[in-house]
C-alpha cells in the first residue's frame, strides 16, 4: 500500500505566497514522476507542475514564472512553492505519482488533496 499526504493548504491574500508539501510512504521501490494537479469548483483537474526523479520539470503555462516544484528523494517528499498567487488559483490541489512498488508493480497514487484559498 502506498500513500500520499499533502500538507501546507490554507488561506492566502492575492500577491501571497504558499508552499504545498507531499509526502510518500507505503511499500516503495521507486517514485518515478511526481507532482501536482488542481481543480476548482466547477472545473476539470487540470496540471500545476510536474517533477521526474532526474529532476526535469513541466509546468502549466498558467503558473509559470510564479511556481516551482521540487523534490527530495531520500525524503519521498515533493513540494509546491506558489509565489504572486491569484484568485484564479484557488482549487484543491492534489498530489500525484508514478510509483513502483516492493513487488515491482506500477501504477499511479493520488493524495486526498489540499484547499488553497486566494482571497481578499
Amino acid at each position: 500500500q502506498v500513500q500520499l499526504v499533502e500538507s501546507g493548504g490554507g488561506l492566502v491574500h492575492p500577491g501571497g505566497s504558499l508552499r504545498l508539501s507531499c509526502a510518500a510512504s507505503g511499500s516503495i521501490r521507486s517514485l518515478n514522476t511526481m507532482g501536482w494537479y488542481r481543480q476548482a469548483p466547477g472545473k476539470e483537474r487540470e496540471l500545476v507542475a510536474t517533477i521526474t526523479s532526474g529532476g526535469y520539470t513541466n509546468y502549466a503555462d498558467s503558473v509559470k514564472g510564479r511556481v516551482t516544484v521540487s523534490r527530495d528523494n531520500a525524503k519521498k517528499m515533493v513540494y509546491l512553492q506558489m509565489n504572486r498567487l491569484k484568485p484564479e488559483d484557488t482549487a484543491v490541489y492534489s498530489c500525484y505519482a508514478a510509483v513502483m512498488d516492493i513487488s515491482f508493480a506500477s501504477f499511479e497514487v493520488w493524495g486526498q488533496g489540499t484547499l488553497v484559498t486566494v482571497s481578499s
